[in-house]
């Protein structure tokens, strides 16, 4: 097996195992392997090659060795490693490595990802990575100390060993081999339903996010949408004037458009976002800019640099509608539906530094397809990344797509195209999905010739009527966001996402599944509504101009959730206690927000876990542990933004066998800030004053 570590030091191991019977192909020339020169030796091993995964921004295929009568798919992968590794077309022919669980191909390069300390000198750096006999391919920036490097050329799957080895060195913070897996889109008119009320084959559609209300108050001017995808047809005429700082991030050329035969997905996304309109399909923000950023795989040093490059050059909301491989959604025993895709570290800091140094300072705000595999989000840390929006997909009847994930990641939904599974009890959708832009002629979704609009597009090949998955919604929230940008600058990212929270119209009330809180695992907090959304960006805006002059005038409280061991979820109101129970509960943790929202003032909080350490929340999200075995000892809260200075949080605790509760304010520790110290925490009252 061979191991690679995510997180760090103290982050999560992982095992990969050699894929016998599979073979990595990477040629010089962007052509399918039987129209490329090579010799007649190497031909007669190609009916032996059958294609399983590709990544054509690098010229790579993978393929299955078939066995023969002579041969079995390990002695005729070897043969066709030895045979066409002296081929002059061919770059290499190599082994494949795959998870031993779910058998995703991973293709290995001999490239690391190196995250030093950022205190340390860059010539301090590069003398280790010297010694090392590394070689920088890429200064890359997410981070003070953060590089792509190659190993000696002949390393191979040592590349493992000395990833594992340089990760015990003091100075660094990250490493791990440059480990690519196929990229896998979430995608599976005149009627531009998810904009507004129409008519389809005789029959009311009324399941839209009020876009053409929300227009009157914006149209999304003055912001830029980064879509990072397979390209974006620059010259499509709904983009006319729209683009800027195009990049391909594999080619590292000022060029956005799509370069291979399949690179379709991006054009249908940055359509949904941003078509301006003036002809057949208009986005959710027609007035915004786009910039169309060409990515490769996951994993690969082409991820990290575009998010770099959007935050760089001015990108307000990136867009992003891909992800790891689904599970099948229609099989529900797929091994894949509980495979955690973990984030590399690479990929992450790159997110990071979009959320840090994007809007100046503000942060970009990053939409991501929550995917289609009818599975739980958490496993994809990608979509379920607590920087990121992870967006789900509900159809044109006002339900859940049969195909989106959800679980307690999902931030809202978006429509989107369904199925018809009536083993699943789902109906007939109305709809043949998302009208959208295509990237024109016949390397398109829609071929064109067939003048039947409302079935595949439009005759002209420029239009493309089936766009769906969790790939079209995403990109919808993100055209959303740009609205709300456009009315109000000032809004942080993270303002952004609470916002939207409270922007949302809840749908499927019966069947929604939704919390005390109003959260449903299927629609998080319910289908957007960019009406209310640009409204509420504007009231916050009018509320900072307002508070500005006397804002020790506003009346705040604090309320949210108290998670315990067997209550479950307890509502929290400013300064009751919550705890009082017929028999003691230990509390697990806590979800705070300060009413009413304000942009300029938040709340975060940590929860001491006994033989855990602490877990800290912000803003509504979770700080605490759900693991009901737990207990927490003690309790962190404090104000933050440029608000907090005015105010002071009071907290108190009840801890287990003492009479009198124990107080804090404003970010000491109630009870214990030792994990291995401390009574359990029974009650909890917090208050702003």
């Amino acid at each position: 097996m061979y191991q690679f570590t995510y997180g760090g030091k103290k982050g999560t191991s992982f095992q990969l195992v050699e894929a016998k019977d599979l073979v990595v192909i990477r040629t010089k020339e962007a052509a399918p392997i039987n129209e490329i020169q090579m010799s007649g030796q190497a031909r007669d091993l190609l009916p032996s090659l059958l294609p399983v995964a590709a990544f054509p921004e690098a010229n790579v295929t993978v393929y299955k060795c078939v066995a023969t009568e002579d041969a079995a798919p390990t002695v005729m992968r070897n043969a066709i490693r030895r045979t066409l590794n002296k081929e002059d077309a061919v770059r290499f022919a190599g082994r494949v490595l795959k998870d031993p669980a779910t058998g995703v191909i991973v293709v290995y390069t001999e490239n690391l990802y190196l995250q030093f300390k950022d205190g340390l000198k860059k010539k301090d750096c590069k003398a280790i990575m010297k010694a090392h006999g590394l070689k920088v391919k890429e200064d890359l920036g997410v981070t003070k100390n953060s590089y792509f490097v190659e190993a000696p050329k002949g390393t191979g799957l040592k590349v493992f060993e000395l990833a594992e080895k340089l990760l015990k060195l003091p100075e660094l913070e990250c490493c791990h081999p440059e480990l690519v897996r196929e990229r896998r889109f979430k995608s599976v008119h005149p009627m531009q339903w998810h904009l507004k009320a129409t008519v389809i084959n005789g029959m009311a559609v009324n399941q839209h996010v009020n876009a053409e209300a929300a227009w009157k108050l914006s149209k999304g001017k003055g912001i830029t949408i980064a879509i990072l995808d397979d390209g974006v047809d620059e010259k499509h005429e709904e983009f006319k004037g729209k683009i800027v700082h195009p990049r391909d991030t594999v080619l590292n050329l000022d060029d956005g458009n799509p370069k291979h035969t399949s690179d379709r997905h991006g054009t249908a996304c940055a359509g949904v976002a941003a078509g301006s309109g003036k002809k057949k399909a208009s986005g959710l923000a027609p007035q915004a800019k786009l910039m169309p950023i060409r990515l490769g795989s996951i994993g690969s040093i082409s991820e990290a640099k575009a998010f770099k490059w959007a935050a760089d050059h001015g990108a307000d909301v990136i867009s992003c509608s891909w992800g790891p491989m689904d599970g099948s959604w229609w099989n529900p025993n797929d091994a894949l539906h509980f495979s955690l895709s973990r984030i590399p570290d690479s990929a992450k800091a790159a997110i990071d530094y979009a959320i840090k140094n994007g809007r100046g300072g503000k942060g970009c705000v990053i939409t991501w397809a929550a995917g289609n595999g009818n599975e739980d989000v958490k496993f994809d840390e990608y979509a379920s990344y607590e920087k990121v929006i992870a967006v789900a997909a509900c159809n044109d009847l006002g339900k859940r797509s049969v195909y989106s994930d959800f679980g307690d990641a999902v931030w809202c939904c978006f429509p989107s195209n369904d199925f018809h599974m009536p083993a699943m009890n789902h109906p007939k959708p109305l709809s043949p999905g998302i009208w959208t832009t295509d990237r024109t002629g016949v390397r398109g979704y829609n071929s064109g010739g067939f003048d039947a609009e409302s079935i595949v597009g439009d005759k002209g090949g420029k239009y493309t009527a089936t766009f769906g998955g969790t790939s079209s919604a995403c990109p919808g929230v993100a055209g959303v966001a740009a609205l709300m940008l456009a009315a109000n600058p000032e809004l942080t990212w993270q303002q952004v996402k609470e916002v939207m929270k409270n922007s949302c119209d809840r749908i499927d009330e019966q069947f929604g599944n939704y919390d005390s809180n109003g959260h449903s695992p299927f629609y998080g907090h319910g289908r957007i509504n960019a009406l209310k959304a640009v409204q509420n960006a504007k009231a916050a805006g009018q509320q900072v101009a307002t508070d500005t002059a006397a804002p020790t005038d506003i009346s705040f409280e604090i309320n949210g959730l108290a998670h315990f061991n067997k209550t479950r979820k307890a509502k929290l109101a400013d300064n009751k206690k919550v705890g009082a129970f017929d028999k003691p509960q230990r509390l697990l943790g806590l979800q705070l927000n300060v009413k009413p929202f304000h942009p300029e003032l938040g709340i975060s909080y940590k929860m001491m876990i006994r033989n855990v350490g602490s877990k800290k929340g912000k803003n509504g999200s979770l700080g605490g542990i759900k693991d009901r075995r737990r207990s927490a000892v003690g309790v962190s809260i404090k104000l933050e933004g440029a608000m907090a200075g005015q105010f002071k949080v009071e907290y108190s605790v009840k801890l287990k066998g003492r009479k009198t509760w124990v107080k804090a304010a404003d970010g000491a520790w109630a009870g214990s800030g030792d994990k291995k110290k401390g009574k359990t925490v029974e009650g909890v009252r917090v208050r702003i004053v």
